[in-house]
């Protein structure tokens, strides 16, 4: 079984999870969100999708 997330999703989890449980100020998340945004039309932007998918692969058990 794969799973298929998108980067937003996954900083969104981050996000709530931060707010939650680590009680991580609202501005931080707003701030990580948007950098994150920033990033994706970078050239940066490859090696994070490239990480992102390796590290699914990895928790799945799917790895090549």
């Amino acid at each position: 079984m794969t799973v298929d997330l998108p980067l937003i999703v996954v900083l969104i989890a981050l996000g709530y999870v931060g707010l939650k449980f680590a009680r991580v100020p609202k501005w931080l998340v707003v701030v990580l969100l948007l950098l994150g945004f920033q990033t994706a039309h970078t050239f940066i932007a490859p090696a994070v999708d490239s990480g992102t998918k390796t590290g699914v692969e990895v928790v799945n058990g799917t790895t090549k």
